[in-house]
């Protein structure tokens, strides 16, 4: 495996090495940390579900009124490109769509591409058989819907996830649990169904699948979700393009169910392993 000083990555129209890529300090995700972004796992040398990535970010790019330098054809070249030249079977690609270089360090601009390709580690098996403790914290995200560079309070939070020994921080507003900073939130109830947070999240596209694959087997549903319910919740999980499924055992120091992940957790993660599979399968023909 390349060492990252031997990467590529695309920069302001050119694919350079890694450490040649630069962004002039007058950009607004400098200035004011105006940009949107999206990640895309790489499995086997294979972009996965990219089409679905690539819908999110354009609309993010839309919503907060960001011109795509690139047609969506293009980014995917670029993508193989990278792919091709970084070697990386098992990696993150994350894009990045800025504010552009700003005049008065206010106004957007031309915005400015970025893409990087980076090694990604999954979840071991030991972490998902144990599962992770979460604490929650009073915040929902301004535009939710939107995957923006913006997550000053999640890395705020984690010199206090540290503290408490907790994995991840759940946001709860009013009483009501949304997302974590970087994954959506599931629980399972007691006859076996699997619900997630309607509103004020980001709709993630692991999220999208897990929805779709529970729906096989179980009953799903797309609700709010009060905080005292997962509390007495059956299982709860959260899930994520780099931690797929990860069981949660513990909130706020409560434990969830048994304290240990359940069958439930478990066999959508198997599940999800499946799709990815078929995914490969697929973009190999």
């Amino acid at each position: 495996m390349p060492s990252n000083d031997k990467l590529f990555a695309y920069n302001l129209g050119l694919i350079v090495p890694l450490s040649e890529a630069t962004l002039h300090i007058s950009d607004l995700s400098v200035q004011r940390g105006y940009g949107v972004f999206d990640f895309v796992k790489v499995q086997q040398g294979f972009p996965l579900f990219l089409d679905d990535y690539l819908d999110r970010f354009f609309q993010s790019a839309q919503l907060m009124h960001l011109s795509m330098p690139l047609t969506r054809e293009e980014i995917k070249q670029v993508i193989d490109e990278l792919i091709a030249r970084n070697q990386l079977p098992e990696a993150g690609l994350k894009m990045i769509l800025t504010g552009g270089y700003s005049e008065d360090g206010f106004t957007p601009m031309n915005p400015n591409l970025l893409i990087t390709q980076l090694p990604l580690t999954l979840p071991s098996e030991e972490k998902v058989a144990k599962g992770i403790p979460i604490m929650t914290h009073d915040y929902v995200r301004e535009m939710p819907e939107v995957k923006t560079i913006n997550y000053s309070m999640g890395i705020r939070l984690l010199h206090e996830q540290k503290a408490n020994g907790t994995e991840e921080v759940l946001y709860v507003k009013n009483g009501l649990v949304s997302e974590f900073p970087r994954c959506n939130f599931f629980m399972v109830t007691h006859d076996n169904t699997i619900v997630t947070p309607a509103n004020n999240i980001l709709r993630g596209i692991t999220r999208k699948n897990v929805l779709s694959l529970a729906g096989r087997r179980y009953k799903a549903e797309v609700r709010d979700i009060r905080l005292e319910e997962i509390l007495q919740a059956k299982e709860c999980f959260l899930t994520s393009t780099t931690k797929r499924i990860l069981p949660i055992v513990r909130v706020d120091g409560v434990l969830v169910g048994t304290g240990k992940p359940g069958e439930v957790s478990l066999q959508l993660l198997q599940d999800l392993m499946e799709l990815e599979d078929s995914q490969i399968a697929a973009l190999r023909e």
